[in-house]
């Protein structure tokens, strides 16, 4: 009995010991991963989008993998992608980013999309202290705002502050003096800009990025119409119609790849409204080439990086070897979503190593604090780094025009502004119909109304000497 009790004891320290190594190996194996969250959405009518953030994102966890991981205190950790869809809706959002940090337990975020979408999961990261790279929502209340902790959230996308102003400049600078050139209009009248603008945090913050910049640099433009859609809305003809009736001479979208690929064709195809439209940059994307066909033509893309046009100048082979890796995996070139997100995950790694640590108070520090080399998108002073007030990174912006390309049947962006950057110049079409010319109640009148006042005040004296 003696020798079966021994027998029986041994055989229960080995199980305790097996068990003991089998987590200790368990939980050393979790701590040598960084585990990311990455937020988009993979389904729901942004989903064309959010597939190219979570392949851009598989790509640099793919290559600093590759590279030897990340190095924390001298162990190599591995990154690991935990995929999240927000499903294009704020209720997706709030859903995915719950699980990704109570199911999960993800170290980081990086992604967001829609600024609707992310105004409203950024409250549960706020909440358990998650640090959030978000890659893919302008809007600046996302770090402005008062009402949660903002401190864990950095900007790496520029805000619809940023984009905003920077298309009406180009409007004023270059599209305007064009278009009054050739209908010959008075320097003084004002140019007439209507903006369609989805019924979110991310439209509205387009929309008063337009009216900031107006005011701010007090330049000549009335908006002559200012209409709101749903968002993944498909049939704009209606409301088309009614901003064709307001006579603009130029048309300012606020909308995703899908929505302004039907707004441009819709526009052109089916309301005629024959103008230059503009495009934020979140439509940078292959997609958007291939799905507004030739109406598309002539049009105007704002980008910070794109899949076609590249600027000159040290980044250039950067970006080159960026879009080939990704189309040698995935099949197709990466969008501006995708490129951003790709730094995410970079800057994500950045920042552990800067820390030492996957402790996310000392990792949202050592973002705040980060400095890193710009990698495929131009960034000011070619730095990536956040600004200590609002963590907002800063890039450089350009404009490009849509030019049919015959050999490939799409469109193809060339780069008309900055002039650092200009590969070709901005084309008015012979087919473009400006608004309307200057009304009685435009100053353009107020000449002609003193002159014809003088002449008949002077017809009135003749009469009375006759």
């Amino acid at each position: 009995m003696r020798k079966y009790g021994i027998l029986v004891t041994v055989v229960i320290v080995s199980l305790l010991l097996a068990i003991s190594l089998g987590q200790l190996a368990g939980a050393e194996s979790e701590a040598d991963e960084i585990k990311i969250g990455l937020v988009a959405p993979l389904t729901g009518g942004a989903s064309t989008t959010g597939t190219d953030m979570w392949e851009s994102a598989v790509l640099a966890a793919d290559e600093i993998n590759a590279a030897g991981g990340v190095n924390v205190n001298g162990v190599n950790m591995q990154i690991t992608l935990v995929k999240g869809d927000t499903e294009t809706s704020r209720e997706g959002g709030v859903k995915v980013v719950t699980k990704l940090i109570t199911e999960d337990e993800v170290d980081i975020l990086v992604g967001g999309f829609s600024s609707g979408i992310t105004s409203a999961d950024q409250v549960v990261a706020a909440e358990h202290k998650v640090p959030f790279i978000i890659t893919g929502a302008s809007s600046p209340t996302i770090t402005h705002r008062t009402d949660i902790d903002t401190s864990y959230f950095f900007h790496h996308c520029p805000t619809t502050d940023d984009y905003g102003e920077s298309t009406i400049l180009f409007v004023d600078e270059i599209v305007k003096p064009e278009i009054y050139e050739q209908f010959d209009f008075p320097a003084d009248r004002p140019l007439r800009l209507a903006v369609l603008y989805q019924d979110s945090a991310y439209g509205v913050g387009v929309y008063d990025g337009i009216k900031k910049t107006i005011e701010n640099y007090n330049l000549n433009m009335e908006v002559v119409a200012e209409e709101k859609f749903k968002m993944s809305e498909t049939d704009f003809r209606t409301t088309l119609t009614v901003i064709k009736a307001a006579e603009p001479d130029v048309v300012y979208p606020a909308a995703f790849l899908n929505e302004q690929t039907l707004i441009v064709s819709q526009g052109m195809r089916d309301v005629s409204l024959n103008t230059i439209y503009l495009s934020v940059e979140c439509n940078d994307d292959p997609d958007y080439y291939t799905g507004v066909e030739r109406w598309g033509e002539y049009s105007i893309q704002e980008s910070r990086f794109g899949p076609y046009a590249i600027p000159s100048g040290p980044l250039q082979d950067a970006v080159v070897k960026f879009r080939d890796d990704f189309e040698a995996k995935w099949g197709a070139p990466p969008s501006m979503m995708g490129a951003s997100t790709y730094e995410g995950v970079y800057i994500a790694a950045e920042a552990v190593k800067d820390a030492g640590t996957r402790d996310k108070g000392a990792v949202r520090d050592a973002l705040a604090g980060i400095e890193m080399t710009q990698m495929v998108e131009a960034m000011k002073d070619g730095v990536i780094t956040f600004t200590p007030d609002y963590r907002e990174s800063k890039f450089e912006l350009y404009m490009q025009q849509l030019i049919w390309d015959e050999t490939v049947g799409e469109t193809r962006p060339k780069i008309v502004w900055p002039d650092s950057v200009k590969e070709t110049d901005f084309v008015l079409p012979d087919w473009y119909e400006p608004g309307s010319a200057p009304t009685p109640e435009e100053p353009g009148f107020e000449a002609v109304f003193a002159i014809a006042g003088l002449l008949a005040v002077a017809y009135l004296v003749l009469r009375r000497q006759k």
